[in-house]
């Protein structure tokens, strides 16, 4: 029993080494120490008066560049994680000065025969500078990667500057009708989207839809959807062909365990009519100017799941003092602490109580409750929602004489 204990012994040595130093490198090391550890230096150095460090004295200058990461490094943490980031510098310190055994006396050589110079030294513990040199590694590879993280964190808002900069913002107004879109990602950066497009004929375009999962890889797939719809729009197809046309493409580029959900629809201003397909998008609704709300159901599956899929079109009218509210997921199953979702239901409370208001109000209003009912304003999922209101006749008029 005793020899096949050591026997594998090595077996598990050579386990734990594959384990967690299967790809590592000689170059990897080198880059470790040199190319990492500068960028980290100079992202925590960023802004710095360089003249004043060049100007002050050779050994004056090493503690103050250490001094200038330290307090750019902690400054730039959260304000819980500094705490306890500093709280555990301390306790650090602490143990070491507790490994302090005394101070003694050594003679160094002054540099002239048969004279030295006796220095007071501290004398730690055994261990003590297996420990030192243990926690400043550990404080070095905390600072990479929190360099690390900033950068990336840097880039993802860039990111979202752009994804918000490829929507349309404000609210878009022709002839009757009032167009306004809001939409809050998750993260940084979000699958959700939505998009106002007119036509050269005065129809106008308007969708939402959602890709599957957050986060980098659905912006990505995001703005990809957008680049592809609006170049099938320029080619003037209806909306049920360019809907097949928009799937095929979808198939083609996407991985196959991404899906897109879309509606997409058409509104033609002097009849009033509303031709759209649903892709498995959550039913937009329609408030009928005597309360009611009807659902624009499914017309055919999700995009990117069946490159032959097929897609129907419907078409349904939209009245003067009447309007059309295109949502995401994110909206109807935000959770509250308990865990009840704040459902269509919910939904349609804010809009009775806003009813009058403009799309822009509305939309804001609802990811206010949105918020309230979460009681947070980070949310699992994106929430996007899109609100179209076509003005009643008496509205209309107004509009015409002012």
């Amino acid at each position: 029993m005793r020899r096949d204990r050591r026997a594998s012994a090595p077996g598990r040595a050579r386990v734990l080494f594959d384990t967690y130093a299967r790809d590592l490198s000689v170059d990897d090391l080198q880059r470790l120490f040199t190319h990492d550890t500068r960028d980290a230096y100079r992202f925590f150095t960023r802004g710095a008066d360089e003249d004043r460090l060049a100007g002050l004295p050779w050994w004056k200058r090493p503690p103050a560049r250490v001094r200038q990461i330290f307090v750019a490094f902690t400054l730039k943490l959260p304000p819980a994680r500094r705490a306890l980031y500093l709280v555990s510098l301390i306790v650090a310190l602490v143990g070491i000065l507790r490994l302090l055994r005394g101070f003694a006396t050594i003679d160094v050589p002054f540099g002239v025969p048969f004279i030295q110079i006796a220095l007071l030294v501290p004398i730690w513990a055994d261990g003590t500078l297996s420990l030192i040199v243990s926690l400043f590694l550990i404080n070095l590879l905390v600072l990479l990667e929190v360099a690390d993280r900033l950068s990336l964190k840097g880039e993802l808002e860039v990111a979202r500057e752009i994804q918000l900069a490829m929507l349309p913002s404000g609210t878009y107004s022709a002839g009757e009708i009032d167009i306004c879109g809001v939409t809050r990602p998750a993260n940084t950066v979000g699958g959700d989207f939505y998009d106002v497009l007119p036509l050269r004929d005065g129809r106008v375009i308007v969708t939402v839809g959602d890709v599957a999962g957050k986060g980098s890889p659905a912006a990505l797939l995001m703005a990809l959807l957008l680049a592809v719809l609006r170049t099938l729009v320029d080619e003037e197809l209806e909306a049920q062909a360019l809907v097949e046309r928009l799937n095929a493409q979808i198939c083609r580029h996407c991985p196959p365990s991404r899906f897109i959900t879309l509606f997409y629809a058409v509104y033609s201003p002097v009849p009033g009519t509303l031709t759209y397909v649903n892709a498995g998008q959550n039913p937009p609704m329609i408030r009928r100017s005597d309360g009611r709300y009807e659902r624009l159901h499914g017309t055919g599956v999700a995009l990117g799941m069946f490159a032959e899929s097929r897609f129907g079109a419907v078409e349904t009218t939209l009245n003067p003092g009447e309007m059309l509210v295109l949502y995401s997921d994110g909206v109807t199953e935000a959770e509250d602490p308990s865990g009840r979702p704040f459902e269509e239901s919910g939904l349609e409370r804010v809009l009775e109580h806003n009813a009058s208001e403009s799309p822009a109000a509305i939309g804001a209003r609802v990811i206010k409750a949105v918020e309230t009912h979460a009681q947070d304003s980070r949310f699992t999922d994106d929430l996007t929602i899109l609100i179209m209101k076509r003005r009643a006749t008496g509205q209309m008029q107004a509009a015409v004489n002012r």
